[in-house]
């Protein structure tokens, strides 16, 4: 598999013939390519970035100093079968992150489009992250982590294994996610809790006021009414059933760790 013609390789970068590097990609110094890689087009790779076995990257995608992409999981069970991560476009990966490829054989851990992913973190084996993410510096994300589109992870947040947290849903600093985020909301403390509507990532998507009036009234039914959490979602699905409060209750409904609740 070819280096495009166009593509900058550092002299000091280790890229094995069997890898593939596409049109207009930069390796820097000292980077360590793997075979079994694909490198997509206009990709940069910083010095000291080390791309391991049967991942793809997309196109566009910075990836800064010290990254390791495609590790072997973190996971017992782990007998070295293949797998793979996939990344695709317009990602930014910061310094001295690791994201592993999937534990069993031929499952994947998946990066979707546009995120950015900052330094000194960890994203574990099968893991699925969506678009448009912010992943903040120091976060670790266990095995089989759910992320949604839009969703915003501060410093130092802890997701459990398994755990998922919905679209357009803010977590605060050191928080351990050890229940199930839905979205559109902001948690924080320890221990998961909600805190309200993520207004500033809501706006910034575009709900305007009437939309997140609804989300508002969702949010009071769940967490301020004192009702059981299936009444609340009936209600939800009864009085005001939009699109967004739609799959709100379907988040609920479909989460197999349970939701945090005040």
């Amino acid at each position: 598999m070819p280096i495009d013609p166009s593509a900058v390789v550092a002299a000091t970068a280790s890229v094995s013939p069997d890898a593939w590097i596409g049109p207009g990609a930069r390796i820097g110094d000292f980077c360590v390519i793997e075979q079994d890689v694909v490198i997509g087009a206009q990709c940069v790779l910083e010095p000291h970035v080390y791309i391991k076995r049967w991942t793809t990257l997309g196109e566009r995608n910075e990836i800064s100093a010290g990254t390791v992409l495609g590790t072997d999981p973190l996971d017992k069970n782990f007998a070295g079968e293949r797998s793979y991560l996939r990344i695709g476009n317009g990602n930014k990966i910061r310094e001295h992150f690791t994201i592993s490829r999937g534990t069993p054989a031929e499952s994947v851990t998946t990066i979707g489009d546009d995120n950015f992913i900052m330094t000194s973190g960890h994203i574990a084996h099968n893991c699925k992250i969506g678009s448009n993410v912010v992943i903040a510096s120091c976060t670790l994300l266990g095995g089989y982590v759910e992320v949604e589109d839009g969703a915003f992870l501060s410093g130092g947040v802890l997701v459990h294994q398994f755990g998922k947290i919905g679209r357009l849903a803010m977590v605060s600093g050191n928080t351990r996610v050890n229940l199930d985020a839905p979205p559109f909301f902001t948690y924080a403390g320890f221990a998961i809790a909600p805190r309200g509507l993520n207004l500033v990532g809501l706006k910034r998507a575009g709900f305007d006021a009437p939309r997140i009036s609804i989300l508002k009234q969702a949010y009071r039914y769940l967490y301020r009414s004192g009702m059981k959490l299936e009444d609340a979602l009936v209600r939800i699905e009864t009085e005001i059933p939009t699109a967004d409060t739609l799959q709100l209750v379907e988040f609920i409904r479909g989460s197999r760790r349970g939701v945090c609740r005040e």
